[in-house]
């Protein structure tokens, strides 16, 4: 990867940690002011949108053990396993759009349960 992919690569990377600690406030200064977000529970909302509906009020997830990320250009994709506090875990896939050194948009595509 060359320099610039290492750093939105290693973003990714501080993205779920932050998910995980609970750390609004890093994500926050990770995202554009235009970011969007979607899924298939979630068709483009925005920033405020996702802070919203995205962040749960009791942590729900351990850990995200991420088995590929790529960056090419402007666009990077990554594929994890979540694992959740009661034991399940499931496997998603993310595509990531950026705006110099922040993430402006993201869609979630739903994997299936693994545990």
């Amino acid at each position: 990867m060359s320099n610039g992919n290492e750093h939105r690569a290693q973003m990714l990377r501080d993205l779920y940690a932050a998910y995980i600690d609970r750390r609004k406030d890093i994500v926050g200064a990770m995202l554009t002011e235009d970011f969007t977000f979607s899924s298939p529970q979630d068709d483009y909302i925005d920033r405020a949108s996702y802070f919203e509906r995205c962040w749960p009020n009791e942590p729900a997830l351990k850990g995200f053990n991420i088995e590929f990320l790529s960056i090419e250009g402007d666009e990077g994709v990554v594929r994890y396993r979540a694992e959740m506090t009661n034991g399940r875990a499931f496997r998603n896939m993310e595509s990531f759009r950026f705006a110099g050194d922040r993430i402006a948009s993201v869609d979630v595509y739903f994997g299936r349960n693994t545990s």
